[in-house]
């Protein structure tokens, strides 16, 4: 993993600040799980997302994640 790479997905995850994502997250064992959110705020080291429950029983939740989480395919994003 080079310094490029992780300035290449920093500055691409900070140019959709503010958009609509489905994040798909590798839980581990065959596990995954799909959310969509909007991308409050990108720092040097992470990103937030904040995800709202469609069925509105649960509070919203910010998650963060760091740039090398898409690097090592950790998570995967797709603009909604």
């Amino acid at each position: 993993m080079e310094q490029a790479d992780i300035n290449k997905v920093r500055a691409s995850v900070h140019q959709q600040c503010g958009n609509r994502v489905m994040i798909q997250l590798d839980r581990g064992r065959n596990k995954v799980d799909i959310q969509e959110g909007v991308i409050q705020e990108a720092y040097p080291s992470v990103f937030t997302v904040l995800v709202e429950d469609e069925r509105e029983l649960n509070p919203p939740q910010l998650l963060s994640f760091s740039y090398t989480d898409i690097i090592t395919k950790d998570i995967r994003m797709k603009l909604c």
